[in-house]
């Protein structure tokens, strides 16, 4: 029996952002219980600047919180932060980088990783689309939902830059817009419902 593909059907919940991203990013880690069974990855686009989420965040949350590195197993339980400079992707359970492939223009970083999950990943899916300039992410929502997963958007009025929620929301692919505060909520829900009928 392979227990290390048994225990992979847990869900992801990819959290999109940019400009404006940690105060969402901050109040929905505020607000969502450590013991939910799920992953949870910041996918925050930065192109040059060093990021320093993994230092802040753990103020917030009592799950453990990890800059991501090459082939870095995906864990319940765990907050995982895209490094600068490079795309995310993951294959065989585990996370794998590539250097950022647009150099100019708006990253789109976070559509890269929502369709690697889509092709990739066995348990139930979640994005999230918060606070942000552009519309990084919005191209691979209706491809989440075709694999049977749950786009959420935050409120574009509990936004700092509502660029990236409006562009999310446009696609007509949204499923719930919410308060970063209600999309802890939310997902708390989805997590106790998945476990329910696991």
């Amino acid at each position: 029996m392979n227990t290390k593909n048994m225990a992979k059907d847990f869900p992801i919940i990819c959290v999109g952002g940019s400009a404006g991203g940690l105060d969402a990013y901050t109040r929905l880690l505020r607000n969502l219980p450590a013991n939910m069974g799920v992953a949870i990855v910041i996918v925050n686009h930065l192109r040059t600047v060093a990021t320093h989420l993994h230092e802040i965040l753990p103020r917030y949350t009592e799950m453990p919180v990890e800059l991501i590195t090459e082939n870095l197993d995906i864990q319940p339980n765990h907050v995982f932060i895209i490094p600068e400079k490079r795309e995310l992707h993951v294959l065989n359970d585990e996370f794998r980088l590539k250097p950022i492939s647009k150099p100019h223009g708006w990253p789109d970083v976070i559509t890269l990783f929502l369709r690697s999950l889509t092709k990739h990943w066995d348990g139930k899916l979640i994005a999230v689309i918060v606070s942000g300039y552009d519309g990084d992410g919005a191209e691979a929502l209706c491809g989440i939902k075709e694999v049977g997963g749950i786009t959420i958007a935050q409120k574009p009025n509990t936004a700092a830059q509502p660029d990236m929620p409006e562009s999310a929301i446009a696609t007509g692919c949204i499923d719930f817009i919410l308060s970063p505060e209600d999309i802890a909520r939310q997902i708390a829900r989805i997590a106790h419902a998945d476990k329910a009928d696991n």
